[in-house]
């Protein structure tokens, strides 16, 4: 089984979005008995008293404006084990991966920025500040795709 982290800041809004695309994606393929797909926070902004805030609204709408099921899941931090725990750990900013690495203790290896199995190496824009969740949806369905892609071809050689 492979098993994947998708990582922001807050986990309410891209890594959220992020897991539920890739969810959709291995659903479609029918191999979703081959994936474990969850989602973190780098930092707790989002947790109060150890309860986790919900999808970030506006991204819950974009995700139901493309048909992508969510759960009533809430915001969870990253912890240290986590590293050991995934295959893939899949940052949506170079600013996550400092923090993915300063809170695993690893650099590299599992460590992913999402928008490298594009080809490019920007980040996935915070719709948090831009207000754009559209584009943040496109970047990480793009972004989820060849991804998945990646994955199937891997596991293909």
């Amino acid at each position: 089984m492979t098993k994947i982290m998708f990582v922001c800041h807050g986990n309410i809004c891209r890594s959220p979005m992020a897991e539920f695309v890739m969810k959709k994606i291995v659903k479609e393929a029918g191999a979703q008995k081959e994936f474990f797909i969850a989602s973190s926070a780098t930092h707790t902004d989002e947790i109060w008293n150890g309860i986790g805030s919900p999808i970030y609204p506006a991204a819950a709408r974009e995700l139901e404006r493309h048909a992508v099921h969510y759960d009533g899941r809430r915001a969870t931090l990253l912890k240290k084990t986590d590293y050991d725990l995934y295959d893939y750990i899949i940052a949506m900013d170079t600013e996550n991966i400092r923090y993915i690495e300063k809170i695993t203790g690893h650099r590299g290896g599992k460590i992913h920025l999402l928008t490298e199995y594009l080809g490019e190496t920007r980040s996935v824009a915070d719709p948090w500040y831009t207000g754009d969740f559209s584009k943040a949806y496109s970047d990480i369905e793009k972004g989820c795709n060849a991804f998945f892609k990646t994955l199937k071809e891997t596991k293909n050689d």
